[in-house]
């Protein structure tokens, strides 16, 4: 029999689900409070909606062994886009919903072999707000992002960076490059493969500028201004800037610095608007907090008439950033029943009973006891903040 579980899934103690209870608990409590209804997508859809028009790659699906090509779910968007546009049609405009559980993905090790990962995520989408409410609802989502981090008390100690991108700006950036060269100039700026861009058949102003680009990131409006350099006026650069603009201030006064980042793009090829991720310090390396987008061509692929976008928490690295013992409040201790014969085992299930009705965590000793002082000492070894003794 196996001993160990799936490469990539993970047994998790008490302490460590109590943990992520709590962070789901309190980013809950902040979607609540800006008006987002909860929503349960299902872990297994079919394949054809988990790929998300082609904006996740087949390798990293879980497929399941069944009659019609089913999978596990790698992330909660898609499975939400399609239930918008399908069973909450008829609901008013914008949808404002949110969502927690396990996402599954296939990945390769570092010797080649598959394995799972399993991660708990926790996040929300906003759906139906159209062209025009773009710059709106960006900013809206930016801001719940932020009044997140208040909740979980994410401060400037942590070094939380908030990096943003933009579909539509690295598309306008990539027309100026050849029709037959765009999507390997892609593939370089997005994996910041400065190797890859020097080996593009392409004039040397043009490969020149692209590895200037590849180093343009930092402060908004110094990368703001080169990019209209770069493009010249334009309505997309003045949306992106006021995007920028509404969330500025507050992301100063909590400590997180703003990145621009023209070439950025997340993980999943799901967006085609304004991009982001949330990354902080942690105690060895940086951590990937959170990361999401806009999503217009993925709604209309499920016959919706406006987009989405989103985001979604790694409750685990939150954990890991945050420290297992300092997020979730001590479970409050138990009171150990405990008495001498097999006879008093009634008397002894009520008096826990009596003790749960108080509002009294209590568990029962499994077998009698030979004496009070033996029931204290276990009680003791268990951690029980006392030990209620059924007396003969």
């Amino acid at each position: 029999m196996a001993l160990q579980p799936a490469a990539g899934a993970r047994d998790l103690n008490p302490r460590e689900v109590d943990s992520n209870r709590w962070l789901c608990e309190q980013l809950a409590e902040v979607y609540r409070r800006w008006g987002y209804a909860e929503v349960a997508p299902p872990l297994v859809e079919r394949l054809e909606t988990l790929e998300a028009g082609g904006g996740i790659r087949d390798r990293e699906l879980v497929r399941l062994a069944s009659d019609e090509p089913l999978g596990l779910r790698p992330e909660m968007t898609a499975s939400i886009a399609r239930a918008a546009c399908t069973r909450l049609a008829s609901r008013p405009r914008p949808l404002r919903l949110w969502s927690s559980g396990p996402v599954l993905r296939s990945a390769i090790n570092d010797v080649g072999q598959p394995r799972l990962e399993e991660r708990l995520q926790s996040g929300v989408e906003l759906l139906g707000a159209d062209a025009s409410q773009a710059l709106v609802a960006d900013a809206e989502l930016l801001r719940l992002l932020l009044a997140c981090l208040r909740q979980l008390h994410i401060t400037a100690e942590h070094k939380p960076t908030l990096l943003i991108g933009h579909h539509g700006v690295l598309s306008a950036l990539l027309d100026q490059v050849p029709a037959e060269q765009r999507l390997a100039t892609r593939q370089a700026l997005v994996s910041f493969d400065p190797l890859g861009l020097a080996e593009l058949q392409l004039p040397a102003h043009q490969r020149q500028g692209l590895q200037q680009l590849l180093r343009l990131r930092g402060d908004t409006k110094a990368v703001l201004y080169q990019l209209e350099q770069l493009l010249g006026p334009s309505e997309l650069l003045e949306q992106l800037a006021g995007t920028l603009h509404s969330v500025a201030a507050t992301a100063a006064a909590q400590g997180v610095r703003l990145q621009l980042d023209p070439s950025f793009q997340p993980h999943f090829d799901l967006y085609d608007g304004l991009v982001l991720k949330l990354v902080c310090q942690g105690p060895v390396a940086p951590l990937a907090l959170a990361s999401g987008g806009r999503y217009d061509a993925l709604v209309a692929r499920f016959g919706g008439v406006a987009g989405g976008m989103g985001f979604g928490f790694d409750v685990e690295a939150l954990r890991d950033l945050l420290g297992t013992e300092a997020t979730a409040p001590q479970r409050r201790a138990t009171t150990l029943v405990a008495y001498a014969e097999t006879g008093q085992l009634s008397e002894a299930l009520d008096q826990l009973e009596a003790l749960h009705h108080q509002g009294e965590p209590a568990e029962l000793l499994q077998c009698p006891s030979a004496s009070r002082e033996d029931a204290e000492a276990i009680a003791a070894e268990r951690g029980c903040a006392a030990c209620h003794w059924v007396a003969s």
